[in-house]
């Protein structure tokens, strides 16, 4: 069924089926009596449509968390080994943390800039979750 239909048999405007579906809004969000001309027509109970929406939810916090995760291997041998002496050091309290801080963003913009071996969204993640803390 087109938004066209659905927003037609509904009664709920084009435009918000449009935000609803591009993720601009939040079915959560919505107000009761958009949750029920919605569910109405579509023949579904109310909760299935909030169902639908938290496991869709879910499923993108999931693979962001796989995707950052991601982020942390496969690194250039350098910036692998600055980044794994950099977790030591903060483990271990090390004396030394501001060289290996200095190391580890050096690194990073070598594998970014110099490299090209990491995406600026990726070096962008390294900086924030090590070094801007």
């Amino acid at each position: 069924m087109t938004k066209y239909r659905i927003a037609k048999i509904s009664g709920v405007p084009h435009t918000t089926l449009n935000d609803l579906c591009s993720g601009k809004s939040r079915i959560e969000k919505c107000s009761a009596e958009t949750l029920y001309r919605l569910a109405k027509a579509l023949q579904l109970p109310m909760e299935a449509l909030l169902e639908d929406a938290m496991h869709t939810q879910r499923g993108l916090a999931d693979a962001k968390t796989a995707r950052e995760r991601s982020y942390e291997y496969g690194l250039p041998e350098y910036l692998q080994s600055d980044l794994d002496a950099y977790k030591d050091g903060l483990k271990n309290g090390s004396d030394l943390l501001d060289c290996l801080w200095g190391e580890l963003y050096g690194s990073i913009n070598a594998a970014e800039i110099t490299d090209g071996t990491i995406t600026p969204e990726h070096a962008d993640y390294l900086r924030q979750k090590y070094l801007w803390r």
